[in-house]
């Protein structure tokens, strides 16, 4: 219960400094990761009801809990209220939330960030009702949910050595086959890869690699099936993207994509995407190194913004068709500041703690090309990489 309370005592310290009343954690059959992350909860527990936890700024949290399921929550400092049906439900609510005015759930205004958008519209309808004002727990969870610590980036850093080395030597498996005329497929590479993966206690969770050629490359998201896959041949142009964690609880994701050329002499045309989108990198991590070093706030909008706007500038910028950089916890895709005013709205600010990735990527007819690094941010505002950055394309006859 000890660590429970400090973990409570840190969350109401931040409710003060966000000038925010309360946050009020709810779910129902575990449809809110977040809030088993958050709050330390077991995600095999059975539960079948709805729960609601809701931590003031100051004072004992309050647990609301089924009476067929009142040990939900039990972990958890707090007075406990017991419901049977929904009419006690919603006077328990309305009694626990009277006074408070802004409290925190998990919910985006307008959808702008749906990686933490939980709660359904009529739970929002039903805790409006009671003259409460709820808004965003975005910020909260970007300090409780994705900051890594100095365990946690270490599996990171960790991962990120084994990746950075399987990605290696899967170009130089590639590379074999076309010497000695082998043939080889995408999905020989892919498997390849998670083979390589499971030798070194590296989990996917069942996201596999792209391996990609030619026109495959230009769908950023393209799925390599045993039944979906192109022979691979000397003159392709390829994308590896490939991601992956520590079978630990503390593992963090590492995701990177690199491109290549099987042969000595790579068309100008894709030569060029690729310098351009390396520059674009590039700049957006400086970007974020120059402001930080300056003592300024930086947000996940104005990288992407930055970045969209060298793209543009180069002709390049329909052809960019995804955001510059997600965020990286335990899940690949995690629960902090992307880097997006594209798809989404992302205004939240990069602090301490926050990993995530830069890649932009250029899909233009049948071309396909992206540069993908991860940062970390440490607690002295210090942009963090693991592993070479690519700079120039990989070349068959260079290896």
């Amino acid at each position: 219960m000890e660590k429970y309370s400090k973990k409570i005592t840190s969350i109401q310290k931040y409710l003060r400094d966000f000038e925010i009343n309360g946050w009020l954690f709810y779910d129902y059959e575990k449809r809110d990761p977040i809030s088993y992350k958050v709050l330390g909860l077991q995600e095999n527990k059975f539960a079948t009801r709805r729960w609601f936890y809701f931590i003031p700024k100051n004072g004992l949290p309050i647990k609301i809990v089924h009476t067929i399921e009142k040990e939900q929550l039990s972990k958890l400092p707090g007075n406990k209220l017991i419901y049977s049906n929904w009419t006690e439900l919603h006077k328990q609510l309305a009694d626990t939330l009277k006074g408070y005015k802004r409290v925190a759930m998990q919910y985006s205004p307008n959808n702008d960030i749906p990686s933490i958008s939980y709660v359904d519209a009529g739970t929002i309808e039903l805790i409006r009702s009671f003259g409460v004002k709820v808004i965003s727990s975005a910020n909260l969870i970007q300090m409780f949910a994705a900051v890594l610590n100095e365990k946690n980036f270490f599996f990171h850093k960790k991962a990120g050595e084994k990746v950075c080395r399987i990605k290696n030597m899967a170009f130089e498996f590639i590379f074999d086959a076309l010497k000695t005329e082998k043939k080889i497929t995408e999905y020989d590479a892919q498997q390849y890869i998670l083979k390589e993966f499971k030798k070194v206690n590296l989990i996917n969770e069942g996201l596999n690699p792209i391996v990609a050629i030619n026109s495959h490359a230009a769908n950023p998201h393209f799925e390599c099936t045993q039944n979906d896959n192109y022979e691979i041949k000397k003159g392709d142009r390829i994308l590896i993207d490939l991601w992956a964690k520590e079978d630990h609880p503390d593992g963090v994701y590492y995701d990177i994509t690199w491109c290549g050329y099987l042969g000595k002499m790579p068309p100008q045309n894709y030569k060029k995407m690729f310098e351009t989108v390396v520059q674009a990198r590039n700049l957006s991590k400086n970007f974020i190194i120059e402001e930080l070093e300056k003592e300024e706030k930086v947000f996940g909008w104005q990288v992407d913004d930055l970045c969209r706007k060298f793209l543009l500038e180069k002709g390049y910028g329909k052809y960019f068709t995804h955001r510059t950089g997600h965020s990286i916890d335990s899940k690949v895709h995690g629960s902090g500041v992307n880097l997006d005013n594209f798809e989404t709205k992302d205004q939240r600010e990069i602090i301490p703690g926050m990993c995530f990735s830069i890649e932009p990527g250029i899909y233009k007819n049948n071309i396909g090309v992206r540069s993908e690094i991860n940062v970390f941010i440490n607690k002295n505002r210090k942009v963090i990489t693991i592993g070479e950055e690519q700079e120039n394309l990989i070349l068959l006859d260079e290896c």
